[in-house]
């Protein structure tokens, strides 16, 4: 009894698979679950060298934790995250560490934080990313929370996560919610890229009438280059994939996309924090509108626009169609990171943006070779404030701005939808425009609302009679 290094609440997928990591880096691991046949079963699946006991009681479950104790709670989001608290607290000590590794909301990792410090309990919010898969053989892990305490998770957290360059994926991130609001935004930049991929597929099988295999081959080849990333890697397996009847499977997927609200979280939090977001935005828009698809198949009957078919010279579009994603998911990335910079500040996180960066690399669903040209831009200054401000960054985007330029031009003239790729671009332009016009936004405030406006030529505040 109370020799076991670690436990786990909620014996799903992620839970069982966090858990036989631990035990293959030989650390004993107690799972509890209110399911006994997911109790059973872990043990059951549990191999001769694996330290693992399960059980279905709460007070036998926590006995079994060595002091201070870690559990990590794995179960959906919101009540059920109060529900398996209020279970464990009569049971436990001060000092004793509870971390929520499920996508919780940020705000309610602060208000558990503050509720369990009075009672002397320890609670991290942890994101954890890499799926099903990564979760039994390295996922990235992103922990924020009281930093003393963390010393007692992280001798077991470096051990599971992925490794890149013998560095482990995981590192403490920062105070409160900092690791909930560090998995927030990799889930934002997570849509924005996933949107603008389905954008690209969808110009050259559309746009371009390319046939399945050169798509395909086009996305295994793009993996090989500056594009490497798990998001392109799978994309290739996906259009590989065939159905029963030989036919290519994606051909028959719906196109009515599904959400867990994790991308929308970051769009509204940053319109909170004023930290532009347009690509990410189009992205959750853009499952929203995947959703009407009865009005979508009515009004492509009414609403019309005849397009010419595209002339193909094969290795020019897969070129520019190559520099334009690229170039959008540099923008994508932007985004997400802006807005920690942010919000650091806004919550006093004090986050390290090359450290998260880094535990990014690997396991993680964002990870990508390009994350390593990140890290080193934060490396070389710690105070920036936007990756396009970094010399290396802002070279790659020059590089590629007729790209995307082409790229948005032929789809308008094809009336195909971009809306990841146009704001992409619009973010870019938007962003070296020294002068935009909400001049005219300032003048028009004033005229119907005398909210005011500020002047070029003088400090303060004006307003003007625009009526006399």
């Amino acid at each position: 009894m109370s020799t076991f290094d670690f436990g786990i609440v909620g014996l799903g997928v992620m839970g069982r698979n966090l858990l036989l990591n631990m035990a293959d880096h030989d650390f004993a691991v107690a799972g509890l679950d209110l399911d006994t046949v997911k109790a059973s079963s872990l043990e059951q699946e549990a191999g001769s060298k694996h330290t693992i006991k399960a059980t279905t009681d709460v007070a036998a479950f926590v006995a079994l934790i060595q002091q201070p104790r870690a559990i990590m709670l794995l179960v959906p989001a919101g009540k059920p995250v109060d529900s398996a608290i209020q279970s464990l607290l009569p049971f436990l000590d001060k000092g004793d560490i509870i971390i929520d590794g499920g996508n919780t909301y940020f705000t309610d990792t602060d208000r558990r934080f503050t509720e369990l410090s009075a009672q002397g309990i320890h609670f991290f919010g942890m994101g954890i990313s890499g799926g099903e898969k990564g979760a039994r053989f390295g996922p990235s892990l992103m922990p924020g929370g009281d930093k003393k305490a963390y010393e007692r998770l992280r001798p077991i957290f470096e051990a599971i996560a992925a490794k890149v360059d013998g560095e482990p994926c995981v590192e403490y991130l920062g105070n409160g919610s900092a690791g909930n609001y560090v998995k927030m935004a990799h889930n934002g930049i997570e849509y924005g890229i996933m949107q603008l991929i389905s954008e690209v597929y969808d110009l050259m099988k559309r746009g371009y009438n390319l046939d399945d295999d050169t798509i395909q081959r086009a996305f295994e080849d793009w993996n090989t280059t500056e594009l490497q990333s798990y998001l392109i890697e799978i994309t290739g397996h996906i259009l590989k994939k065939t159905d029963t009847d030989g036919q290519k499977l994606i051909n028959v997927i719906s196109d009515w996309a599904r959400s867990k609200g994790t991308g929308k979280w970051t769009s509204q939090n940053a319109m909170d924090l004023q930290v532009p977001l347009p690509t990410i935005d189009a992205a959750v828009t853009m499952r929203d509108m995947s959703k009407n698809k009865p009005e979508r198949i009515e009004a492509a009957t009414k609403l019309i626009w005849d397009t010419e078919t595209a002339e193909v010279n094969l290795p020019e579009v897969l070129e520019s169609l190559k520099g334009a994603l690229y170039f959008s998911i540099l923008i994508t990335y932007a985004q997400g990171l802006a807005l920690l910079t942010t919000a650091s500040n806004e919550y006093n996180y004090d986050l390290n943006l090359e450290t998260v960066t880094k535990i990014w690399r690997g396991g993680c669903i964002i990870r990508a070779t390009v994350l390593e040209d990140f890290r080193k831009a934060y490396a070389k200054n710690t105070d920036l404030k936007n990756l396009l401000l970094d010399d290396a960054i802002a070279g790659q985007l020059n590089s590629n701005q007729a790209n995307i330029r082409n790229t948005v031009q032929f789809a308008v003239k094809q009336g195909l939808p971009v809306a990841g790729l146009m704001n992409a671009l619009a973010y870019f332009d938007a962003y070296r425009s020294q002068n935009l016009p909400t001049n005219i936004i300032q003048a028009q405030r004033d005229y119907f609302g005398a909210h005011t406006y500020e002047r070029t030529d003088a400090a303060g505040t004006f307003h003007t009679e625009w009526n006399e």
